[in-house]
């Protein structure tokens, strides 16, 4: 059966996008499947797929009759979704907020919200080469052995690839070797995958030995990992001047458009879409998953510190209900 983009034939652009989205990859899952005015349609990023689950459930313990349906994807695949696509979306949940900010407002969303952060973090198992003898000191001269395989994410689907590029590029900077971050870059490219869970797989079935992930994904996962020196895990907003030094260009919400990405810490950002049936239950929910001792302990507990409340320039746009969990930046942007 064909179906139509926003209710036109499909065209060059249309299938461009849904060639895009399906080689992205993504993960879906139903807490109960159907649909109706108690469903809960949620786009999330695939590093938040553990905490969606616990904390839907958890929902769902208080509120039995509401039925949740979720898409794991890596963040900038999953806008495209939202943009694109007819499926619904009632929650969108983006492991960087700047993707709502740069590829859904004002066309698909009207604000964000911040919420939890994140750290880069170089992940092994126990199996990996050198893995007794990976430091924050000999990390880099280990993964450009010959003999040692590496992975990460696309950063033109997934802001885990964008904050892998900007490890390499703060590296680099920090350790003052010239070129290192081609280097990185460049080796094992043919291990570039859709999104940042992706890269389990190929871990933990030994067809690579160290993986760029969120610190947060490792933990949930119980893997080992390396945590690497703040001015490159991109964790501590202290270090934002320091962050800023390095960008990227990345592919934007268009065929052939490009963004320019620039490094700061990571902060996770939620919405509500435009697109939306369920805007009254979808604002319940995130009242749930923002408050500090439900969702956001669960979220604090896997690994994802909370960021609430932070500013954010859409404040007067934000639902009055979720106003508590945010404060005016005083700017309007869009």
């Amino acid at each position: 059966m064909k179906r139509s983009i926003n209710g036109r034939r499909p065209d060059l652009v249309s299938i461009w996008v849904i060639m895009f989205i399906a080689l992205s990859g993504c993960h879906f899952q139903s807490n109960q499947q159907g649909t109706s005015e108690n469903t809960l349609h949620i786009v999330h990023a695939g590093s938040l797929t553990y905490p969606v689950k616990l904390i839907t459930e958890a929902f769902q313990a208080e509120h039995p009759e509401v039925r949740f349906l979720t898409e794991a994807w890596g963040s900038k695949a999953g806008a495209r979704r939202i943009m694109e696509i007819e499926t619904p979306c009632d929650i969108y949940l983006s492991a960087d907020y700047t993707v709502i900010e740069n590829m859904l407002i004002p066309d698909h969303a009207s604000w964000y919200l911040k919420f939890a952060a994140n750290e880069m973090a170089i992940v092994y198992t126990d199996k990996s080469r050198y893995a007794e003898e990976i430091n924050q000191v000999n990390w880099t001269e280990i993964l450009l052995r010959p003999d040692v395989s590496i992975a990460r994410s696309n950063p033109d689907h997934d802001p885990c690839g964008v904050r892998t590029v900007f490890t390499a590029k703060l590296a680099e900077i920090f350790y003052q070797q010239p070129g290192l971050a081609d280097l990185l870059l460049d080796k094992n490219s043919q291990n570039i995958r859709p999104k940042e869970t992706d890269l389990i797989a190929l871990l933990e079935s030994n067809h690579v030995d160290y993986i760029f992930l969120y610190r947060s994904v490792a933990q949930q996962h119980k893997l080992p990992y390396l945590q690497l020196p703040p001015e490159l895990s991109q964790g501590n907003a202290e270090l934002e001047e320091w962050y800023s030094q390095v960008s990227t260009e990345t592919l934007g919400s268009t065929p052939g458009s490009t963004i320019t990405e620039t490094g700061k810490s990571m902060v996770y950002g939620l919405t509500i879409p435009h697109k939306s049936k369920n805007k009254e239950l979808a604002e319940q929910f995130l009242v749930f998953l923002l408050n500090s001792e439900k969702g956001m302990k669960t979220m604090e507990q896997l690994g994802q510190p909370s960021v609430i409340p932070a500013t954010t320039p859409y404040f007067e746009k934000v639902p009055e209900g979720l106003q508590r969990f945010a404060k005016s930046s005083g700017q309007l942007l869009k």
